[in-house]
């Protein structure tokens, strides 16, 4: 797929620090005296899902999908639809995806991303392939930038 490089290059690290921030200001407000050390391992967990699903794969899909719109997000389902995109230096091209976080846990298999592509011809749209390799380049994306702030939750 053209331009889908453009996934990988944009920085997200100022939405990954306020999710972080986030996640931060409700385990300890849960925390009720247990201490900074609780709040800590309550992150470290794989499972931290106050939202319905995974924290960490919710929040780092939005962040690898920020320079999409947003169709639907719902965070007790785990369901990001994103409207289509032309990335603007390929506008003969656009791109849809859906990511959904399918368990509690973080791990791989806990993530289910898909794309649709379109073409311009005559005048319209017509669907086209979108390569296997690119499907897996952003669920990796989406996976690293989970472990990265799953890793930072805690300091490490």
């Amino acid at each position: 797929m053209t331009g889908s490089n453009e996934i990988g290059r944009k920085n997200f690290r100022l939405p990954a620090k306020a999710g972080i921030a986030l996640m931060l200001a409700l385990a300890i407000a849960g925390c009720g005296g247990g201490g900074n050390r609780r709040a800590k391992l309550q992150l470290a967990a794989s499972s931290v899902s106050t939202i319905g699903v995974n924290a960490y794969l919710w929040r780092a899909s939005l962040d690898a999908l920020s320079f999409m719109p947003m169709l639907q997000t719902d965070s007790a389902g785990g369901v990001i639809v994103t409207d289509w995109y032309a990335n603007p230096s390929n506008p003969g091209e656009r791109v849809k995806v859906s990511v959904t976080i399918l368990d509690r846990d973080l791990r791989a298999d806990a993530l289910r991303v898909s794309a649709s592509r379109q073409v311009a011809q005559g005048g319209g749209w017509v669907d086209a392939p979108v390569q296997a390799a690119t499907v897996q380049r952003l669920e990796d994306i989406i996976l690293t930038k989970a472990r990265d702030l799953r890793r930072n939750a805690v300091g490490g």
